[in-house]
């Protein structure tokens, strides 16, 4: 049963509108669930279908795929704690919380992920240095998505 990613949108919009805390939705191999309670994050999860398209191409677009290689660079993955779009500015007009070459402390604010019109911040779990950032400003993200790349301190 999948849904296209801008349906996954108007449901959100609609849980926002609506007096309900909570929306699931489950099928064979597919499973939504939204809620505005603080304590659980919008998750969707589904098998891998090509059929999923978003609205950047993908050569506009730089994704996560294949990017949690912590072999030999040893570089830890700071991921999407949940579904939204992401910016990786606290305002359109300032600076970036982080750019690459920056140093992050861990709980340190490196951007923020709008669901549901909530601002949820997106914090370090690992010191280092920013290698590499994965995403661009207002990608729409999955739970799990590789944000930034992070070389730890040794």
């Amino acid at each position: 049963m999948g849904l296209q990613l801008d349906e996954i949108r108007t449901l959100m919009q609609d849980l926002e509108k609506s007096s309900l805390r909570e929306f699931s939705l489950q099928s064979e191999d597919f499973s939504l669930h939204l809620s505005k309670n603080e304590m659980t994050q919008p998750v969707v999860t589904t098998p891998a279908q090509p059929e999923m398209t978003t609205q950047a191409s993908t050569s506009d677009k730089k994704t996560a795929e294949g990017t949690a290689d912590m072999g030999a660079d040893n570089t830890v993955l700071v991921e999407a704690p949940l579904v939204g779009t992401v910016y990786l500015k606290p305002k359109p007009d300032a600076a970036p919380f982080k750019e690459v070459g920056d140093h992050v402390q861990v709980g340190e604010q490196v951007a923020i992920i709008e669901a549901m019109k909530l601002m949820t911040p997106v914090k370090s779990e690992v010191t280092g240095v920013i290698k590499e950032i994965l995403v661009e400003e207002e990608d729409v993200v999955d739970y799990g998505h590789a944000l930034f790349r992070v070389q730890p301190d040794a």
